[in-house]
Parts: structure tokens; sequence; C-alpha cells
């Protein structure tokens, strides 16, 4: 089998092998097309996590402001864990923190989906633009 078709036939085997060529530092041998475009993906799917995160926690703190009336505890849970996920996500990955500005207009919008999914609020009942700094989003101290 080449190593190609391991990568699409058996992924977790193929990763064993490409690090069990590092190791042996047969460079030559290894999947280097298939390399490029894994740790590509990886960077990626932290740039998504940061979006997902910053999402879910602007749709409730949204909640949490808009809809005082019925707040949940399951929404403070929420906001507080996302607070330490993306902390945390934002330690492991310094170079997010300055993309973060940029996604959180990007993560408004999911968050207004999701507003919109879970309360049957329309969209238009919420700011146009996120109502919150990123700052804001992040401190966990704190709350709309």
């Amino acid at each position: 089998m080449t190593i190609a078709t391991l990568h699409d036939r058996d992924y977790h085997a193929w990763t064993q092998q490409q690090i069990d060529l590092l190791k042996a530092r047969r460079l030559t041998d290894l999947d280097l097309e298939s390399l490029v475009e894994e740790l590509d993906d990886m960077g990626g799917s932290a740039r998504r996590e940061l979006v997902n995160r910053l999402g879910i926690l602007l749709a409730h703190l949204l909640k949490w402001r808009y809809q005082a009336t019925r707040r949940l505890s399951s929404w403070s849970g929420t906001i507080k864990e996302q607070r330490r996920k993306l902390d945390r996500l934002l330690r492991e990955n310094p170079s997010l923190k300055p993309l973060a500005p940029d996604r959180l207009q990007d993560a408004y919008g999911d968050a207004l989906a999701l507003v919109e999914k879970e309360t049957g609020l329309d969209e238009r009942h919420f700011p146009a633009d996120c109502p919150f700094t990123l700052e804001q989003t992040l401190d966990r101290e704190y709350w709309p």
C-alpha cells in the first residue's frame, strides 16, 4: 500500500507511519503533500474553534441581556464554560489572539442565528453589530 493510499484508507495508521518516519529522520519517505494539508487543516481547526466558541458565548450573552426575565442557570453555566475554554484556547494558541477581534463579528452572525433558533426571536430584534467588545466578551466578571 502506498503512503498516499494509506492516508486515504487508514488515517490513524498513516499518522503513526509519519511519526515513525520523522523519528527515524527518513524525511525523503514522508508523505509531504498530505502532511502539509494536515498541518494547514490543524491551523484552520483552531480558527474554527475560536469562531464557534465565540458564537456560542455571544448567543448566551445576548440571551442574558435581552431575556433577563427568562434567565436560566444553564445560560450562566454555558457563559462560564465558553469563557474558560476560550481562555485556554488563546493561551495554548497565542497567535489566535490578534485574529479574535476580526472573528468577533463573524461569530456574532452565528450567535444571532443560534439565538433566533433557540428563542424564536427574529434576528432583527438584536443589534446588527455585536454589542459587546472582545474584552467584555472574554471578561469573566462581565455580565450584561
